[in-house]
């Protein structure tokens, strides 16, 4: 990769927009710091001058009251010599702004007169102060304008070569120590910033290895606790949520596939033999009968994870309207009386108290037919089922079917209600594993919940909750 691709490149990272901006504000403060400064120097030089110049006006007004005219001439005169005919001048004038009087003015020729500056001393007699640039000069002259005695004014000149040269200085040493601080800023800057996103940098390497399937990968948390190990910790979190639903999706695919796969044998395995042997129509007839029973299996399964989705989701409208909960569970007692019977089961059903709800009379059918079923199928011989009603604190219907089955163990407790998950991994019972996860998303669908208490080799008690009056959307 060639230096100009990658200079390219780095434009867009982070760590370059960061040190960008942080030089950038670095230098901006400097400058700011540096007019600042600037404006002070400049502004104590004119006023050194300032009062440099007042100091002689003070002295000429002096020598005038005291000696008279003559002696501030003399006076003037060698001030102008000590100091030099091209730093410092004087010009005397009359009230009228004629001059009567003046240093060696060959030098300063070009400088005349300020009309406005003597009409103002005259006004308010408050001494007037000038600065001048004369052309093919690189340095300014400072002029002050003050009555000096009665009928008379002083026009005083300095050069500000010192000031000129000190601002000179000044600027070569702010562009000198503005390049360090550039390089200085960029350095740091740099180094700040690939500091700062050296945890982000971590978090992309392993998020690189994860998109490669590495999903155990997992970022290193440090104990700062800054926000960037905040984000670390975050994104494992995230990455354990992941890879749980990628293994939960995994299993379930495979649950999915096996549920399939065995309705499919079968139907493949009865028309096969039935179109391979000497078959009579009876024969045909029953093969179409158990074609279809499969297919009402198969269709059932998916139906009932289509509700599940859909409830899960939170699209879809409920079929709500005021039930009799009560009824309801009697019905779903007498239903499976028989089956309970032929096991050798006592199924027991207490519906004394009246509890009437809104919801979906077919689905909440649905979700006491699984409970029930579950209850006959995994209680032995001669155990019970118990079925009561009552009220939570006046304000929802609670179901309970407590059965003497086989119970659950505390390793699978927390899964029961994922779907196609089941206690016995063989799968050699019947069913398709996605009741229970069907009886949570409808209760979960009229705003209520579903628990369950078990204990292995004594039974379980699942406990369904459903709010009065709460109309629900799935």
């Amino acid at each position: 990769m060639s230096l100009k691709t990658r200079l390219l490149k780095m434009r867009h990272t982070l760590a370059f927009r960061l040190t960008f901006w942080y030089a950038g504000i670095f230098m901006l403060s400097a400058c700011l710091a540096f007019f600042f400064f600037y404006l002070l120097i400049t502004s104590v030089i004119r006023q050194q001058i300032d009062q440099s110049l007042s100091s002689e006006v003070r002295t000429f007004s002096s020598i005038l009251s005291t000696q008279g005219t003559e002696a501030v001439k003399r006076q003037a005169f060698m001030e102008a010599q000590a100091a030099g005919e091209r730093k410092i001048f004087f010009r005397l004038l009359y009230i009228t702004g004629q001059v009567f009087s003046s240093s060696n003015m060959s030098y300063w020729r070009d400088i005349g007169i300020n009309k406005r500056a003597v009409n103002r001393l005259l006004n308010d007699g408050t001494p007037f102060f000038d600065t001048i640039n004369v052309p093919d000069r690189k340095h300014r002259i400072r002029v002050l304008y003050a009555i000096i005695g009665p009928g008379m004014m002083l026009q005083l000149g300095q050069s500000m070569e010192n000031h000129t040269r000190i601002i000179e200085i000044f600027r070569k040493v702010f562009i000198f120590t503005m390049a360090i601080l550039f390089v200085l800023a960029v350095v740091v800057g740099w180094f700040m910033a690939r500091r700062a996103l050296v945890g982000v940098e971590t978090v992309t390497q392993t998020a690189r290895r994860i998109s490669d399937g590495s999903l155990e990968k997992r970022v290193p948390v440090k104990k700062g606790m800054d926000e960037i190990d905040q984000l670390a910790i975050t994104f494992n979190q995230m990455l354990d949520r992941i890879q749980k639903l990628v293994a939960g999706i995994k299993e379930m695919s495979d649950n999915i596939a096996h549920d399939l796969k065995s309705p499919i044998t079968r139907i493949r395995g009865i028309a096969e033999i039935t179109l391979t042997a000497d078959s009579s129509a009876t024969d045909y007839e029953r093969m179409a009968a158990s074609t279809i029973e499969e297919c009402d299996r198969l269709l059932e399964m998916i139906n009932t994870m289509l509700i599940i989705s859909k409830t899960e989701a939170g699209i879809g409208q409920l079929d709500c309207r005021k039930i009799d909960i009560a009824a309801l569970v009697q019905d779903a007692c007498k239903l499976f009386q028989s089956s309970a019977e032929d096991k050798g089961l006592t199924l027991v059903c207490n519906t004394v108290i009246k509890i009437s709800v809104d919801g979906d009379v077919r689905l909440i059918q649905r979700m006491l037919a699984n409970l029930l079923d579950n209850a006959i199928k995994y209680t032995p011989a001669n155990g019970s089922i118990q079925v009561d009603i009552r009220t939570a604190d006046n304000q929802s219907g609670q179901i309970s079917v407590k059965d003497t089955g086989i119970g659950i163990s505390e390793k699978d407790l927390p899964h029961i209600f994922e779907r196609f998950y089941r206690c016995d991994p063989s799968r050699s019972q019947a069913g398709t594993g996605l009741g229970l996860s069907f009886a949570r998303a409808v209760a979960r669908a009229h705003n209520g919940d579903i628990t369950v208490a078990s204990t292995p080799d004594k039974g379980s008690t699942f406990t369904v909750i459903i709010p009065k009056g709460q109309h629900a959307q799935i």
